[in-house]
């Protein structure tokens, strides 16, 4: 059985403690896949994984599949927050509980049956299963209070691999190598400029720009696309420009600087769960796995909808094409 609970404290309410990292490594990071990685995303790496996801989500608007049809739901232009929590929180439920928790196959179950609405083909599943794999490793790399080990990345991409698994991918690649190489085409075939890829990028900053008060709005941008300023092939597909070089560097900087001085402390809740996460759209973390899925499909369902329903059947998009280009 998976132990999904330990008694981990900080020391003196300020430092981590060792025993976590000794636990980590003393897993298996095949059998043990799903212990490791909670245990970094609740204790070790809590933040670094939440901001790892998020660049990751947000990479896969650079497909103009994907974002083909993310933009026909309308779902990130009309209710960009409750899609952004929704995201977080199905994914934070199999993180922290696992995949065969109560919570954790509910959150899976209801994911997989928001996707059966819609034709996604097999490679943007992959592409998108890809994405949650490489970026933890990216931002740890450079970012994070310190570099995942080998052992760590491993168990992720077992962990990963096993999600795509039981959302009924097929043709996963075997190894991370075996999987770059497959994006390395992927991206070749989608990743184009594209009006789709553009409009989705742009409803999902505005969902950022809404945390913060109006003279830093305008800062929001540029700081995510700092982030991505050596893929030249990316920044193309969503229209953005790249920022200046001082801008990329000062926020490259300053999230290193970040990382260094989180070297040897843990600040906030220790360990990190959902229930002590600020929840936008369900305040108090008020809700149901049932509702976190888009605010059209609530019609379809045979739910009263919570905010303006589009159509379910004009959100299918043909696979691989971008109308607006």
């Amino acid at each position: 059985a998976v132990t999904m609970s330990e008694p981990f404290r900080k020391r003196w309410g300020l430092f981590p403690h060792p025993e976590v990292a000794r636990t980590i490594a003393a897993l298996d990071a095949r059998a043990d896949c799903q212990r490791i990685v909670r245990l970094m995303g609740q204790y070790d790496m809590a933040w670094d994984m939440q901001r790892a996801l998020e660049l990751a989500l947000f990479y896969t608007y650079g497909s103009d599949s994907v974002s083909t049809l993310l933009n026909r739901t309308g779902e990130f232009r009309e209710h960009g927050q409750k899609r952004y929590d929704d995201t977080r929180l199905l994914i934070g439920h199999f993180l922290e509980a696992g995949w065969d928790s109560e919570a954790g196959a509910h959150a899976l179950d209801r994911i997989n049956r928001t996707h059966a609405h819609y034709r996604i083909p097999n490679d943007d599943y992959l592409f998108v299963l890809w994405t949650f794999i490489e970026f933890p490793l990216r931002w740890s790399k450079v970012y994070a209070r310190r570099p995942m080990t080998a052992h760590e990345r491993e168990a992720g991409f077992n962990f990963w691999v096993e999600i795509g698994r039981r959302m009924g991918l097929s043709d996963i690649p075997p190894t991370k190598a075996a999987f770059d190489a497959f994006i390395e085409g992927y991206k070749q075939r989608h990743f184009k400029p594209c009006a789709a890829s553009a409009q989705v990028a742009q409803d999902t900053l505005r969902v950022g720009q809404g945390w913060l008060p109006w003279p830093l709005k305008g800062l929001v941008a540029p700081v995510v696309y700092s982030l991505f300023d050596d893929d030249a092939l990316f920044l193309a597909a969503v229209g953005a420009r790249k920022p200046p070089r001082w801008f990329a560097a000062l926020v490259r900087g300053g999230l290193r600087a970040h990382g260094w001085l989180r070297r040897g402390t843990r600040l906030g809740a220790y360990p990190l769960r959902l229930a002590d996460t600020p929840n936008r759209t369900y305040p108090g973390n008020r809700y149901s796995i049932e509702q976190l899925k888009p605010v059209h499909l609530q019609r379809v369902e045979g739910e009263a909808p919570s905010g303006t329903p589009g159509d379910a059947e004009a959100a299918v998009a043909p696979a691989g094409r971008c109308p607006f280009a």
